[in-house]
């Protein structure tokens, strides 16, 4: 096993340099190795690798887990955080995807998969279709595995929704990534209202009871928005009826990409959580290495499964959208 320090984000002349709490400790154990052969062998993406995600040597060297990215790695948008390419994808989708993703987590006796995935505006349904059939074989195939998906926005397409949460994932996650100013800068292509809608129509029909699972998204901090409308953000999110929230430290991957305007300490980490609790969050994870899926396995452990037969805790007000 190997270990070294290594500090994450960029450093830009003139500006502030990276903070002492951006190290961490990198192990690499055998089972990280293992995970690595085994994405390979079987041909797939993570977004571990795909967006070099700061806890990859920690999931998968000591929890075993993967965030697979399915749907290619050639991203139809060009959002200005993100290192995962941006072009034109090969036409249609890997028909064998669904069943390599789901060999892989059994193989790897995962409880908890995240499955997420580039933007495919070149697909009719915005790839919906896809992430239902990834999701259906991992149930068949690991009937006990509780899946996350974390989609696209579809482009608002009618009926995508309805596909994906008809193949009845554990959780549904959307991240919204930004406050609605910094949008335009960080997610071109995209929309805060319509981000939002989607996300308050799983809550909806969470709400329902025709959605059995529970309903996620996350933010940045550190592109240079405001507390305020970092404040301002929480309460949309959770007016839509969004139960789970992760909240993280921009860093940038490249020099193309946008700098990062300010480190956010610790210690306003957990004043964000604790606003969000205050406001009626089920669960908040909110540090500088938080990512989207980062300990995803524990903090959507109340998830009950509608395969059990018993339906999700709704704890959400009722979406307006």
């Amino acid at each position: 096993m190997t270990e070294r320090l290594v500090q994450l984000g960029r450093s830009t002349p003139g500006r502030e340099p990276r903070p002492e709490w951006l190290r961490i400790r990198l192990h690499t154990p055998a089972s990280y190795h293992q995970v690595q052969s085994l994405v390979s062998r079987l041909n797939l993406n993570t977004v571990c690798q795909e967006a070099r995600c700061p806890n990859i040597y920690e999931c998968w060297g000591q929890h075993g887990t993967a965030t697979f990215m399915i749907l290619g790695e050639i991203c139809t948008r060009r959002c200005g955080f993100c290192a995962v390419t941006s072009g034109r994808p090969r036409p249609g989708t890997d028909a064998a995807e669904p069943e390599h993703v789901a060999e892989a987590v059994e193989v790897m006796g995962l409880k908890h998969a995240v499955i997420t995935s580039v933007d495919r505006d070149d697909l009719p349904d915005g790839g919906a279709g896809h992430f239902a059939e990834v999701i259906e074989a991992i149930h068949r195939r690991s009937p006990g595995v509780a899946v996350e998906v974390l989609t696209p926005d579809f482009r608002g397409v009618a009926d995508a929704l309805d596909r994906v949460l008809g193949a009845r994932p554990e959780v549904f996650s959307h991240n919204m990534e930004t406050v609605p100013r910094m949008y335009r800068q960080a997610r071109p292509g995209s929309r805060y209202e319509r981000s939002l809608a989607l996300l308050g129509e799983a809550a909806r029909r969470r709400d329902e009871g025709a959605y059995p699972g529970r309903v996620k998204t996350g933010i940045m901090v550190g592109l240079g928005e405001s507390d305020d409308e970092i404040h301002q953000t929480l309460e949309d999110i959770r007016g839509a009826g969004v139960e789970i929230l992760t909240i993280g430290q921009y860093l940038q991957p490249t020099r193309k990409h946008l700098e990062v305007a300010r480190w956010v300490t610790p210690e306003q980490f957990a004043a964000y959580r604790a606003r969000a609790l205050e406001i009626g969050f089920a669960h908040c994870e909110s540090g500088p290495l938080v990512r989207s899926s980062y300990h995803a396995h524990e903090h959507v452990a109340p998830t009950v499964s509608a395969r059990q037969g018993a339906p999700g805790s709704p704890r959400a007000r009722p979406a307006q959208v």
